[in-house]
């Protein structure tokens, strides 16, 4: 199977992270999406650790409850392997190769670029367009992951009720979402617009130029932290914490001790990832940054962003101005909306 090809059949959008399996169904009528199913179902700690299975049975209970509770009946998913799984090259290659001798040459110029013997990998392709100094080649996206993470995920969804007919990347089902949301953002076609994922234990950073992704980096660092600390300092479970987390009821010292602490660090966090893309780029400013994953439902998470960086942010909603479908409560989607961009982007792969 390739690791982003595209699909030919209705498929329900999964996300596996460290603490959750979110699931997202969409159907479409004209050029208006609907969401007609969605979930989040919760994980134990172990079963995923930095976004990698540990438990794939445990993964595949979840995704069953997730696929009963959200009334989906869907049998095909998307789902995706995560950045630091994956390499990722672009090669140029002459635009005249017919699909069977181009992908032959992939074959052969993977074999130099991936550091693991070529039958270990799953590998897939996809041609970018022609290269702007030599219109005679195309500029051709190169991914591969290790089988063993692609077999893995197949291995939950079968548990879970379902067949996998895409295997994405993370970073690129972030880029199918954020094609929705910018235009939400009533920017220029050159704006550039910084996307921070804050997930359970990895940020991702995607910077896009007119729409197009022109840069991509992964750090460690995300919500686990918050309730990790949690715990330690209020000695409660994983699950108690997290419960706590999101429903309230932590003492009074919570805020100030522990969530503003949290919250500077996620401030620090974004800011040292744009950093890297100014030291890495022609750039040094982003026009503006939006705030998705888990970690932008912290109340005021985008004003404390904006007020320490001096740029202007916002919490990303996927969803805005779609419709919903009779199982679908607007109010519970709007507060888990953020943390369903990847699985959004997935669930968009329906209709490539």
């Amino acid at each position: 199977m390739g690791l982003f090809s595209p699909s030919k059949v209705p498929v329900v959008g999964i996300d596996i992270s460290s603490t959750a399996v979110k699931l997202l169904q969409l159907s479409r009528v004209g050029n208006r999406y609907r969401i007609d199913h969605y979930g989040v179902e919760p994980l134990p700690p172990h079963a995923v650790i930095e976004k990698n299975i540990i438990e794939a049975e445990t993964v595949g209970e979840a995704i069953k409850r997730a696929l009963t509770r959200s009334g989906s009946k869907a049998k095909h998913a998307a789902v995706a392997v995560s950045g630091s799984a994956v390499i990722t090259k672009v090669i140029s290659m002459p635009a005249d190769l017919d699909g069977d001798v181009m992908e032959e040459q992939v074959q052969f110029e993977a074999a130099n670029h991936i550091p693991f013997p070529i039958d270990e990998v799953s590998l897939d392709f996809e041609v970018l367009g022609p290269v702007p100094s030599n219109p005679e080649n195309v500029h051709v996206i190169l991914a591969a992951s290790r089988t063993e993470h692609v077999e893995l995920r197949q291995q939950a969804l079968d548990l879970g009720g379902l067949t996998a007919k895409v295997v994405d990347v993370e970073v690129f089902a972030l880029e199918n979402a954020f094609r929705l949301v910018a235009e939400q953002l009533g920017l220029g076609k050159e704006a550039i617009v910084a996307l921070i994922d804050v997930g359970s234990t990895t940020t991702i950073l995607n910077v896009f130029r007119g729409g197009r992704s022109i840069y991509a980096r992964e750090q460690v660092f995300g919500g686990k932290q918050l309730t990790d600390e949690i715990m330690r300092r209020y000695g409660m479970s994983y699950q108690e914490a997290e419960i706590a987390k999101h429903q309230g009821g932590l003492p009074e010292s919570y805020e100030p001790e522990v969530l503003e602490p949290f919250k500077e660090a996620m401030v620090y966090q974004i800011s040292r990832l744009l950093q890297f893309f100014y030291a890495g780029s022609e750039f040094n400013r982003v026009d503006r940054i939006v705030v998705a994953g888990g970690c932008a439902s912290i109340v005021g998470i985008d004003l404390l962003v904006e007020e320490y960086l001096g740029i202007a942010t916002v919490v990303a909603n996927p969803f805005a101005n779609m419709g919903l479908g009779p199982r679908v409560q607007a109010h519970a989607l709007q507060q888990v909306a953020p943390s369903l961009m990847i699985a959004f982007g997935l669930a968009l792969r329906s209709f490539d």
